[in-house]
């Protein structure tokens, strides 16, 4: 086939682990995950997804057992505040080697006197993503996302899917095409 350029699926993959595209294994990420992604072809021709144990899915445990750099993985956390009575919400993404400065710079940026994690239970309903998963990908409309700025230059980063048993991977640029993302300096410390 002379002439014809067919795209390549970018090389995500870590030692020890099969990443196929994500739009290849639909099952392996939650449904507004899946939903984000249908409606961001872009965005999801980019990313693979990986199958793992669910009692790996802790990044502590998921980087001992398959070996990954802890630099690689990405935490999303979930940090709530009020302002005028209002609740205003945030998920921080940042490397699994730093933890969100939310006392500080995510609380100023979410403009909240105090800032504080999420109830764990709230955020798994809210979100319909599975406690040990919740990813930046496809969170509830009406929630920030702050997203370190180192991450974008990671040439590959490790993400939950909103499952428990698999992970996302992307090049670590992608994570400015999550739709939302504010790209924060020194939000990891």
């Amino acid at each position: 086939m002379t002439g014809v350029i067919v795209p390549s699926f970018p090389d995500l993959s870590f030692p020890g682990l099969v990443s196929l595209p994500v739009t290849e294994r639909w099952d392996l990420v939650a449904p507004p995950v899946a939903a984000l992604l249908a409606a961001s072809p872009d965005l999801a021709a980019r990313l693979a997804v990986v199958e793992i144990d669910p009692g790996l899915a802790d990044t502590e445990a998921m980087t001992a057992a398959y070996d990954l750099p802890l630099p690689a993985s990405a935490n999303c956390v979930v940090i709530s505040g009020r302002r005028d009575g209002v609740e205003r919400v945030a998920a921080c993404v940042v490397a699994a080697d730093t933890r969100a400065d939310v006392n500080n710079l995510a609380k100023r940026r979410l403009d909240v006197r105090k800032a504080s994690f999420h109830p764990m239970d709230r955020a798994v309903s809210e979100t319909g993503m599975e406690y040990g998963g919740i990813t930046p990908i496809g969170l509830p409309d009406g929630w920030r996302l702050f997203v370190d700025e180192r991450l974008l230059a990671q040439e590959k980063a490790i993400i939950g899917s909103g499952l428990r048993r698999s992970k996302i991977l992307l090049p670590g640029a992608a994570f400015a095409d999550i739709p939302g993302a504010e790209i924060v300096p020194g939000l990891g410390i």
